[in-house]
């Protein structure tokens, strides 16, 4: 598997240094590549182009890193959209919820039921957490004042759960 993974490294590697080196020399194409590949959206391309290159090789352990990278890629494009860029202090705890995604795929992938369990938990973590921070830095008003006091009896009441079913 480890070989798989620098394969996909380094074709992703050199796929990257041939396109920077051809838009720097046809003049026709560096236009072209201004015009879609702006930013954010070359970073989201690049998560998409990680995931390309881990199905071709055969690795879908790649698909996390490419999620994790087209997540970020996501959360660049919106506050570049919004220009909220306060809003980093509550959207970095939707990152361990792209690599979530990336392990269900990854699970998805190699028909492992456990990297999809593990992904779906991580996933339900990560959006516990943006709920929390979120409404903790007054972003979010779903349930008015009486949020933060039932985001954690949900939290507590989910722990509990959890601990009495294994």
């Amino acid at each position: 598997m480890r070989n798989r993974t620098q394969l996909a490294l380094g074709i992703i590697l050199i796929f990257f240094g041939g396109w920077f080196l051809a838009i720097r020399q046809i003049p026709s194409l560096q236009q072209i590549s201004e015009l879609y590949m702006t930013y954010p959206i070359n970073i989201i391309a690049i998560g998409a182009m990680i995931f390309l290159v881990g199905l071709l090789v055969g690795a879908p352990g790649m698909a996390v890193p490419a999620a994790i990278v087209a997540g970020i890629g996501g959360i660049l494009y919106y506050q570049f959209k919004t220009t909220d860029y306060t809003s980093w202090s509550f959207m970095w705890a939707l990152i361990p919820g792209f690599a979530g995604v990336g392990d269900m795929v990854n699970g998805l992938l190699s028909s492992n039921q456990d990297k999809i369990r593990s992904g779906a938990n991580a996933v339900f973590v990560s959006a516990l957490l943006f709920l929390v921070f979120a409404t903790l830095f007054g972003r979010l008003a779903i349930l008015g004042p009486y949020a933060p006091a039932v985001i954690l009896i949900v939290v507590g009441v989910v722990v509990l759960f959890r601990g009495y079913k294994k």
